[in-house]
């Protein structure tokens, strides 16, 4: 590196507006500090892999990776005292003990290259930043020619902003089987991310074995079919008795435990509780909440005699408890992680209302309601995982409850800032910046969805700490993660086309420092990340128009016909209906905008009619949503006669999957037909 620094010190120049120089490296996410140099190094087949011992597994997995592309053996050897004149020294001697456990030092000079780390994990992480440094191509799976595999001269010293970089993965709705698992774990580690949130039970599907409970994975891993109204064949995870689904023996999961070690990436498996607990309580039905006898047929929560309450398990029922603490023994035993993920969210707590066993157990610990229930059963299950040296983690809906001593809150509904500021750790998902299983981009250009809509941009715009957080409490705030939830996810090409690039801007979000986070500079480096994607196979969503018809065309005539509530949503697909017979008073084409205005949910509207005296005339089936992340809900209905006395209503379908919190309101406006040439 020469005295004169002829490059740049990247990041703190991008902050700043500076103009880059030429060229500089397309690094992702941005390292804290880069300085470019000049002059180039350049592996040959006598380059070396220099390593103390402690880092020669990340000297055999660089090796590895260099190998499979460039053709050249890259022997990994002990280092010496002296120069590395030629080689790459991998080490932990003399590195800066303030870059933490996974930061780290990496110097690219003409004649040699250096990582130095006070940890592999930092140490890994100069590795992935290395193979960035060199063409896209060296990602490649076999040995490519033609290629010169130099790598700028740069110094960088780097360590991550945040504790908690990851994504969930929901193998409960379908199945991934663990090769797509574990190329998963590496297109984590490309992206410096450090956690797999991994929801291995739901309703749909128990993918973990429990050896105390065979039938969970005989019975509850399978269904009859698909499923979520998509195409048969748009999975292959069906067994050889044709049914649909799948699971993970406990030998295959600790092979991708341990290959997710060696990457430096944690499991937190999710074992859901005290909801969303179908597939268990199908094939265990004594688990589950028997309606009292004297809940009033007719009434909301009634079930018929006999019958239980699917998908919730009975707080009042002793062998509830022994059945997830047998459980939870086999699943520390696999994941030896810090946290395990206990759920904690959507509960059908109305099931406990009705149950005689529940309502014993309310009044027996002088609970006041199945609020206070829920938060004896999750204190109940905290206990025994604290009991093992296990942390529990619980999404947001917990702190309806009120908030048990031990959990780290995983925030996707609000709440992180009084979840901090009473001391406990949180985990940043909110919705309307973090789910990937949002559209992209305008739904009827984009694979079907579950609804809801998160651009790239918002993906890069997340900002994990709350504003209003004490800086007291900022270290409550471990960081964040993507979600992606996978009820029409049923394959890894579709899953990484969901991902890709989003969970890109994540990891810059979560990784680099927020006083350097550029949108422009963030676009400029995708293109090269895009080439390395080609290189491994991963199928990513190409850049193009993500935004949406919105607000700003909304004619200034427009009137106001009505509104939407949550209590509004309970009909048939959620149908809204609102009068415009005063409205409509001439043949011509209606535009109908229907605007979020608060609550915790958007409004996922699939479809768009006009009713002519209780009958549809016109109906526009298209999906599209109206939120948080900048939605809107536009439709044009055409009305080529208008029938005197006729009582024409506007009705919204709506799809409930994401929640019914939703308020908002209606315009009615006219534009008439376009003249005929």
């Amino acid at each position: 590196m020469k005295s004169q620094i002829t490059g740049i010190v990247f990041s703190w120049l991008a902050a700043a507006g500076i103009a880059a120089a030429a060229n500089p490296p397309s690094i992702l996410p941005a390292p804290q500090k880069l300085v470019v140099g000049a002059g180039q190094f350049k592996l040959t087949p006598a380059t070396r892999i220099c390593t103390d011992a402690a880092s020669r597994a990340t000297g055999e997995y660089l090796a590895t990776q260099l190998r499979q592309s460039t053709g050249h053996k890259f022997k990994v050897i002990a280092a010496k005292k002296g120069a590395v004149k030629g080689d790459i020294l991998i080490t932990t001697a003399n590195a800066k003990t303030n870059l933490g456990a996974e930061g780290y030092e990496l110097t690219v000079a003409k004649d040699s290259v250096a990582i130095r780390a006070p940890e592999q994990a930092g140490n890994f992480y100069g590795a992935q930043t290395l193979l960035q440094l060199l063409p896209p191509e060296v990602f490649a799976a076999q040995p490519v020619k033609g290629v010169a595999w130099t790598m700028p001269c740069v110094q960088i010293e780097d360590q991550p902003r945040f504790k908690w970089r990851g994504m969930l993965l929901d193998s409960s709705r379908h199945f991934f089987s663990k090769p797509e698992v574990k190329k998963i774990l590496d297109e984590l580690a490309l992206h410096k991310l450090n956690t797999l949130h991994w929801h291995l039970t739901d309703d749909t599907g128990w993918r973990i074995e429990i050896k105390k409970y065979p039938k969970l994975t005989e019975v509850g891993a399978w269904r009859d079919g698909i499923g979520f109204g998509l195409d048969p064949k748009a999975s292959t995870a069906y067994g050889p008795d044709g049914r649909y689904g799948g699971f993970y023996a406990q030998d295959d999961l600790r092979e991708i435990v341990a290959y997710a070690a060696a990457r430096h990436i944690t499991i937190v498996p999710e074992i859901e509780m005290p909801g969303h607990c179908g597939a268990a309580t199908d094939v265990y039905p004594e688990l589950s909440c028997v309606p009292s006898t004297n809940n009033l047929p007719g009434t909301a929560a009634w079930v018929a005699p006999g019958a239980v309450a699917r998908g919730v398990f009975c707080a009042g029922e002793d062998a509830t408890f022994v059945f997830l603490q047998n459980v939870l023994a086999e699943v520390v035993q696999i994941f030896p992680g810090k946290y395990i993920h206990i759920g904690g969210d959507e509960v059908n707590r109305g099931a406990w209302q009705q149950c005689a066993k529940c309502q014993t157990r309310l009044k027996a610990e002088g609970l006041k309601d199945v609020n206070a229930l829920q938060n004896y059963f999750m204190r109940r299950v905290e206990k025994f995982l604290a009991s093992r040296g296990r942390v529990p983690v619980s999404w947001g809906e917990t702190l309806e409850s009120g908030l048990a001593p031990s959990p780290t809150f995983m925030d996707w509904l609000g709440g992180a800032e009084a979840a901090a500021s009473a001391g406990h750790d949180v985990v940043m998902t909110p919705y309307a910046a973090c789910y990937f299983d949002y559209y992209q981009a305008d739904p009827s250009l984009e694979p079907r969805a579950i609804g809801g809509y998160l651009t790239l941009r918002h993906a890069y715009n997340f900002e994990p700490m709350p504003a209003k957080l004490d800086p007291k409490f900022h270290s409550h705030i471990l960081g964040g993660q993507g979600c992606l939830w996978t009820e029409f996810i049923p394959s890894l090409k579709h899953l990484e086309y969901m991902t890709f690039p989003r969970l890109s801007a994540l990891a810059e979000v979560t990784w680099s420092p927020k006083e350097a986070r550029n949108w422009e500079d963030f676009n400029r480096r995708l293109p090269v990340q895009f080439q390395r994607f080609g290189q491994l196979g991963i199928n990513y969503r190409r850049l193009g128009n993500d935004q949406r018809l919105d607000r700003s065309n909304q004619p200034k005539d427009a009137i106001n016909i009505g509104e939407w509530t949550p209590a509004q949503m309970t009909g048939p697909a959620g149908a809204l209906e609102w009068d415009v017979t005063p409205q409509l008073t001439a043949p011509g084409q209606y535009r109908v905008d229907l605007n979020y205005t608060h609550g915790a949910h958007g409004l996922n509207v699939t479809a768009v009619s006009l009713l002519e005296d209780g009958v549809v005339i016109v109906r526009k089936a298209r999906e599209t949503f109206t939120g948080l992340a900048d939605g809107y809900a536009v439709y044009l209905l055409d009305l080529p006669v208008r029938k005197a006395g006729a009582n024409y209503r506007a009705r919204a379908e709506a799809n409930l999957a994401t929640g019914t919190n939703s308020f908002g309101k209606v315009f009615w406006s006219r534009q008439p037909f376009p003249e005929k040439p």
